[in-house]
Order: C-alpha cells, then structure tokens, then sequence
C-alpha cells in the first residue's frame, strides 16, 4: 500500500514584502500620511505616537501594534514628549483570514515580539539599506544574501499574523501539564523568569552604576547562573548588555533634544563624558555628535515622491 501524501493548507500567505523597518524618531517627527494598495502594521518598540487609520485617530503605546489595510489612508506623528522605537512592516497579503486584522489595535506578546526581531534581523542579512529611513520607498536585494534571508522573512511574517490571530481569537487552552511537568521545561521557564526579572531589574536602575555583584544581591541568583542565562539568551554579558540598554535610552535622549550630552552622561551614571562618548561609539559605530547629525539630516529630508 503506498503512502499518500497531505497537501499542506495556508491559512496566511505573504507575498510581496515591501518595506521592513525599524525607526528610532524624534520627539517632534511627523509623517504627513499615505494610502497604498497592501497591507502595513506599525508597532511600538519603545515610547509612544498618535495615529491616523482613515478618519480615527489613536495613540498607541509600547506594544500596541495598529494594522492599516490596502487603500487606507495612514499617517504616523511623535507626542512631542517621548522619542518612539517603532517596527513598521508592509507587505502583500491576499488570505482571507487578514480580514481579522481590519481596524484592529492589538498587543504583542513576547513569543511576538521576538519574531519581530527574527524579521529585522533577517532583513539585514537581506536588503542593502538602513531599515530606519523613513522616506525609503525601494528595498535593494543585496548581491550576496544569507543563505535562506529571504524565506526566512516570510515564515516569521506569517508565523507572527498566525500566533497574534490564533492568540486573540482561540479559546481553548494546549494540554502542557506533560511538558511542564518535566526538568527540562521547568528548568527554561525558571531561566526565562530570571531573565525577565534581572532586565527589569536594570532597566528601572538605568540612571545607576550597576556591578554584578549587585546585581546577582538583588535578585537572588548566583553570578555563574546568571552570566549563563545572558549568554543563551541574548549571547553577551550582562553588564555588556547592561551597557546596551543605557546606550539605546541615550540614543532616545539625544533623539528628544532635551538635554545636552553632558547631562545625558550624568544622568545615566556615568563617570565623565569621555567614557560615556567612548561607550557610546564603541556600541553604535559613532559618537554622539556623528549620530545626532545622522539623525537630524534624516528627519530633515523632504519626501521625495509626495
């Protein structure tokens, strides 16, 4: 009896990806609005912004994420109090099952949030561009990708609209007591929760010098497990990681225009700025006057085919 094999159903299939960015705006950006003939989503890395999706206005927050479907008029602007991180993604998508997303505002949860960061990261390997150029129409292929860069982008799409619609419209609940009940599992829940716990743990003490003893003090964990689980998941030290965070709220800082780099160093616990300018270009490829420039010249470019 010979086998026979099952057709496999797509529920959610992308075709065209049009633009995959990352922005880190000003406090004061403003993008005057668009419609076009496919999908977009914007979501909320880090701070806030106020939306248009045709005649409703929103303001979305950290992990909000607001999808605009085909010919919707869309625009985006800063409050003016904080500088947002926001992922926006457009892409073409004939599948029934989009008709869920229509005038939704979702939350992302983590299991998300880390495809998004899939989907970024395999776009670097993809397109010969900054993914953070806001007036950049045109995604140049690079002439020589990572290997599977480009499936790669579409699995996590698809996967990413599978999880939030399955999340927000299934019910019923996996049967997991077998897997949690097991050493293993427990012992990556445990890690996770460590994790999470230590890096809100830093990030509510970003205005402070941290050391790892302190770290491992106040939050009940030994330094050898500690520096093990930042090196599964996210594959550096944690004070290097440490360093990482207070960079990316610098990098903000600078962005809402506030503060000057002195009081930006001071404020971040720094010992001087020559460390703090030192740390900064060791971690971004620039100083912080070279990415307060960058910054500003892009946000001052005109839309070009407006």
């Amino acid at each position: 009896m010979g086998y026979n094999g099952i057709l496999l159903k797509d529920s959610i299939s992308v075709g065209k990806i049009y633009s995959i960015h990352y922005f880190e705006y000003m406090s004061n950006f403003s993008f005057e609005g668009e419609s076009h003939d496919f999908w977009e989503f914007i979501c909320v890395d880090k701070g806030e912004v106020n939306i248009v999706a045709g005649t409703h206005a929103e303001k979305l927050k950290k992990g909000d994420i607001a999808f605009h479907e085909p010919n919707e008029f869309h625009n985006v602007k800063a409050t003016g109090k904080i500088a947002p991180n926001l992922v926006v993604i457009s892409f073409e998508c004939n599948s029934y099952a989009m008709h869920f997303f229509r005038k939704k505002i979702l939350k992302v949860d983590d299991a998300e949030r880390n495809l998004l960061a899939h989907i970024i990261m395999e776009a670097r390997h993809c397109f010969d561009c900054r993914l953070d150029d806001p007036y950049l129409q045109n995604m140049p292929l690079k002439s020589a990708e990572v290997f599977g860069a480009e499936q790669l982008i579409r699995l996590y799409l698809e996967q990413f609209l599978i999880h939030l619609a399955r999340r927000y419209t299934c019910t019923s609940k996996p049967l997991i007591k077998t897997i949690q009940s097991s050493t293993k599992a427990t012992k990556v829940k445990n890690d996770a929760e460590i994790y999470q716990r230590v890096t809100d743990y830093m990030e509510a003490h970003l205005h402070s010098k941290l050391t790892i003893e302190q770290i491992c003090r106040d939050n009940l964990v030994s330094r050898s497990q500690l520096q093990k689980i930042f090196k599964q998941q996210c594959k550096m030290g944690i004070i290097e990681y440490f360093s990482y965070m207070k960079i990316g709220i610098a990098k903000e800082l600078i962005r809402t225009q506030h503060l000057n780099f002195t009081q930006i160093s001071d404020s971040l616990g720094y010992t001087s700025i020559h460390y703090f300018s030192r740390q900064f270009k060791k971690i971004t490829g620039m100083t912080p006057s070279e990415y307060a420039s960058s910054i500003k010249a892009m946000s001052d470019r005109r839309y070009q085919d407006s």
